[in-house]
């Protein structure tokens, strides 16, 4: 049963049309450091579109790489949400099309140095894949829902990368 894994990046995500989180580089001491930064507070969103190569059934897992900007402690609130649309099949108006519902993830910073990387894992499955099939058109949205009280961590999150692996069988 091998894995099929894909890698989300800032730089190739996109920001709805109102509260999403910008692309960001900074320029580390020794390479620059694409990411996207989400506010305290606020409830920002990006967005990937990729296809669901050689998926085969089950869940997903996708890992949200990340990092306090300024800040030693707290909770980060993410949620996951997916739309999927087979060609040729579906007859859905993909300007229309919906996400399923959303998944959410509690991370917590782990202490002692704000930037240090962390990795908030969702598993996504049944209605919240939207009915996904092999080769599907897929939209994969990323929040931090920063207006929710579980929601502690006191400045920006900045994500570094999206990981996507799922079952080829």
């Amino acid at each position: 049963m091998p894995t099929v894994k894909q890698l989300l990046l800032p730089e190739e995500s996109v920001g709805p049309a109102t509260v999403f989180a910008p692309v960001d580089i900074i320029q580390g001491t020794s390479f620059p450091m694409p990411r996207l930064l989400f506010d305290a507070g606020a409830d920002e969103a990006r967005m990937w579109k990729t296809s669901a190569v050689s998926y085969g059934s089950g869940a997903w897992t996708i890992e949200v790489i990340w990092y306090a900007v300024n800040a030693t402690s707290g909770v980060v609130r993410w949620e996951i949400a997916v739309a999927a649309v087979t060609p040729e099949t579906d007859s859905q108006d993909i300007e229309t099309k919906a996400f399923a519902t959303a998944v959410t993830v509690d991370d917590t910073h782990l202490g002692t140095t704000s930037k240090r990387l962390h990795k908030a894992t969702f598993t996504v499955s049944g209605a919240n894949l939207d009915g996904v099939a092999a080769d599907d058109d897929v939209r994969i949205r990323l929040r931090r829902i920063g207006s929710n009280v579980a929601d502690t961590l006191a400045n920006d999150a900045a994500v570094t990368e999206v990981r996507l692996s799922y079952s080829d069988s």
